[in-house]
């Protein structure tokens, strides 16, 4: 057998797995000059995602990034035979950068697209192309410039119908040159994001496979933590799939800081779904209403306005998140000649229905925007006011932090035999204790494999277990070994996780031996 041991500096470097074409240097984040990462299939299936980093997906906690919080989607992909690349420009995306690409994916932007941009996204879409958009709740304005993913996805700004540039200073008027307001994506789409924010709760509303194209095969629960739904304007051409339960109210179901009830209509049917699909001409359209169904806590980058590191929610590994988000990709990428959901033999939806401050001429802004101050000096359109070690900062080296390494025997044997695990830690603090280490082992797809052996001898449950603090010597080094099984299962890789306090330290591939 074969000792593996496999090391990263959290923050400093990026993850280098096996399928990741680029790798970037210790101490120095990225740009958008920089050349993107590339997710290469091992059994390609000839059809290619494009993942946007071109609209502040990295602004703020958010880290939506192929080879950062979003990886394990990514790599989730790459192993359903695509190939995955991120949009990086400074330019505006233009139909030439959507050239040769099946799915065009735009996680949570959080810079408004130009009236340019989306005709280039409608063209691409008409033309036969899968676009994945997905949003969060109504004020997720992560880079305090006014505008939330809700908002630029619809096309309008809640309580900014008259003025898109409404509270705004010259500099930041120029910054969004060519950004207009419209019913972009109810007019084109038939469906809107509302700007509820709903949290505590699991969707577990889930229309039947053959009604969904199959999309819904093997789903029965997804997660949201802090989201949105959204209400169908055009029913021949859009179609809720995953719904909220019943019996929701504000008091118990709202996000905390939402700015209004949070819930609008009581959650089910009526508060409109929280998954959705639209067919658009020749092509296809899918929406999420949150970003925590998608995302991993593997952040790679420094927040921007502060430099402090991020933490990102661990949802894709959660419910059947993954069963979801991958067959709506695999629904996206498959090319159909049939221009609405009336030409097919599924029931159409109603129309959702609205609150009158959910019709653009009519909505308000409950509290001034943006919904805090930025810290002195950040300009969220100026990239040489980014913190050292955020995406797209001009210079500066990224803080170093401690880094973590997992050794173990590989291939790792599975039927509840016990193998040892040993993880180090280098660069820490001297005399110091790194405490509240999680760590589990799961399967592509987010099945939780493993349990660790406790100090009475007993075995955790299955999933991420607590081992014990690792002590830091004077040289700032300390290690801790211990025991780990698995339950019986026929897969022959798998990933390893260490976590702090649900923040991802290091995520490792393995070989198991079945």
């Amino acid at each position: 057998m074969k000792k593996t041991s496999w090391s990263i500096a959290v923050r400093g470097w990026i993850l280098a797995l096996a399928t990741v074409l680029l790798v970037v240097q210790p101490g120095h984040a990225e740009g958008p000059l920089d050349p993107a990462p590339v997710l290469e299939p091992v059994q390609p299936n000839g059809k290619t995602v494009l993942v946007d980093n071109s609209h502040g997906q990295t602004a703020g906690a958010s880290d939506w990034v192929i080879d950062g919080a979003f990886s394990d989607f990514a790599e989730a992909l790459a192993e359903e035979g695509y190939l995955v690349r991120e949009h990086r420009s400074e330019d505006d995306l233009t139909i030439a950068d959507l050239q040769g690409i099946d799915v065009f994916v735009i996680p949570e932007p959080q810079i408004p697209f130009t009236a340019e941009e989306q005709a280039s996204i409608l063209s691409f879409t008409e033309a036969g192309g899968g676009v994945f958009f997905i949003a969060d709740h109504y004020n997720a304005d992560r880079n305090l410039n006014r505008w939330d993913s809700g908002e630029i996805f619809n096309g309008w700004r809640r309580g900014a119908w008259e003025d898109p540039f409404k509270g705004m200073n010259t500099a930041e008027k120029k910054a969004l040159e060519g950004v207009t307001n419209s019913e972009w994506l109810s007019d084109n789409f038939g469906i809107q994001f509302r700007y509820n924010g709903i949290n505590n709760t699991v969707a577990n509303h889930i229309v039947a496979p053959s009604d969904t194209f199959g999309i819904t095969e093997g789903v029965e629960k997804v997660a949201i933590h802090a989201g949105a739904t959204l209400a169908i304007t055009d029913p021949t051409i859009a179609k809720g799939i995953v719904y909220l339960p019943t019996g929701l109210t504000s008091e118990a179901n709202s996000w905390g800081p939402a700015v209004d009830q949070g819930v609008y209509f009581g959650g089910g049917i009526d508060e409109g779904p929280f998954a959705a699909i639209s067919k658009v001409e020749n092509g296809k359209a899918a929406f999420i209403g949150d970003s925590s169904p998608v995302e991993d806590a593997t952040p790679k980058y420094r927040n921007e306005e502060h430099g402090g590191t991020k933490r990102t929610y661990d949802g894709f590994l959660e419910h059947d998140d993954a069963t979801l988000l991958i067959n709506m990709m695999n629904w996206l990428a498959e090319e159909e000649c049939y221009k609405t959901f009336a030409q097919k033999n599924i029931p159409l939806d109603d129309v959702s229905p609205l609150l009158d401050m959910e019709l653009p001429e009519q909505s308000t802004e409950p509290q001034t925007e943006p919904w805090r101050s930025p810290d002195a000096g950040y300009l969220w359109y100026d990239r040489s006011t980014f913190a050292p070690g955020s995406y797209g900062a001009e210079d500066g080296e990224v803080p170093v932090d401690a880094s973590y390494a997992i050794s173990l025997e590989e291939p790792v044997p599975v039927g509840n035999k016990p193998f040892d695990v040993t993880v180090q830690v280098t660069n820490a603090a001297p005399g110091s204790t790194v405490s509240n280490l999680e760590i589990q082992l799961y399967l592509s797809g987010g099945r939780q494999i493993s349990q660790v052996q406790q100090a009475d001898g007993s075995w955790s449950r299955t999933g991420y277990a607590s081992i014990a603090p690792v002590s830091i010597g004077n040289d700032g080094t300390g290690k801790i070994t211990f025991s780990m099984r698995l339950t019986d299962v026929s897969a022959t890789q798998g990933n390893i996780r260490l976590r702090q306090q649900g923040e991802n330290l290091l995520t490792q591939s393995v070989t198991l031996a079945p």
